[in-house]
């Protein structure tokens, strides 16, 4: 019996790990149906058909965990090992994983389908009573572009706001480096020489300003004379 176990057991379980690539590839697929930014009103053909293959691949590998378990029971303790029994309960945990993934999908795309087919209809039910009350729907219009403008208005104020924030900031920089100006002149007032010696800083940064004066002066009437 353990002869005829082993051959059966292995071949259950190769179509049982293949089953499952094939589940987990259509997933990928039928995700993408949840997540689509406009989902159609209706279930596509493509859609329909993949959530179908899902279900079948489901219910082949259930037959074929069930299948798992007979083999497993039926077999002698020297045959059933650990590791089979641990096998058996990751196909089994795989299984009840799709089935949940499988569950939370179609609640997903039947809730977005059902959002957007709502937001269709009342956009639908606006477009009809504008068209039936015209002067509803240019009061509309004007109340829209009052919203816009007063919008920007506000945007306007913010800048300024800012600004002015900005300016006053500027003045308040102003006042503290006059501050600071007025007490290092009158610090160095009060040191013997240092008025002399600012003066005399100040006299050679003029005569340095004079000479690079001449010499630029120089320079573009000679560039001028050989032109």
């Amino acid at each position: 019996m353990s002869t005829s176990t082993g051959p059966g057991w292995a071949q259950l379980r190769q179509q049982t790990r293949a089953l499952e690539a094939q589940t987990d590839t259509l997933f990928h697929t039928y995700s993408r149906f949840a997540s689509a930014p406009n989902i159609p009103a209706k279930p596509t053909e493509e859609e329909t058909n993949t959530e179908s293959q899902i279900q079948v691949l489901l219910d082949k590998r259930e037959f074929l965990i069930e299948e798992l378990t007979r083999l497993l029971t039926a077999s002698s303790p020297l045959t059933s090992s650990a590791l089979k029994q641990n096998n058996l309960t990751l196909h089994r945990s795989t299984l009840h994983e799709h089935q949940s993934t499988l569950t939370r999908l179609r609640a997903s795309i039947a809730e977005s389908r059902q959002r957007a087919n709502l937001l269709s209809t009342v956009r639908s039910d606006i477009s009809s009573y504008r068209s039936s009350n015209p002067e509803t729907a240019e009061a509309d219009y004007m109340l829209d572009e009052r919203s816009r403008i007063d919008r920007s208005h506000g945007v306007a104020d913010s800048v300024l706001s800012q600004a002015y924030a900005v300016n006053e900031q500027f003045g308040v920089q102003r006042e503290m480096l006059g501050n600071v100006q007025r007490r290092i002149v009158g610090a160095a007032g009060k040191v013997p020489g240092i008025n002399g010696l600012i003066g005399r800083i100040g006299a050679k940064k003029r005569r340095d300003g004079f000479v690079l004066g001449g010499f630029v002066a120089f320079c573009m009437l000679m560039f001028l004379y050989f032109m």
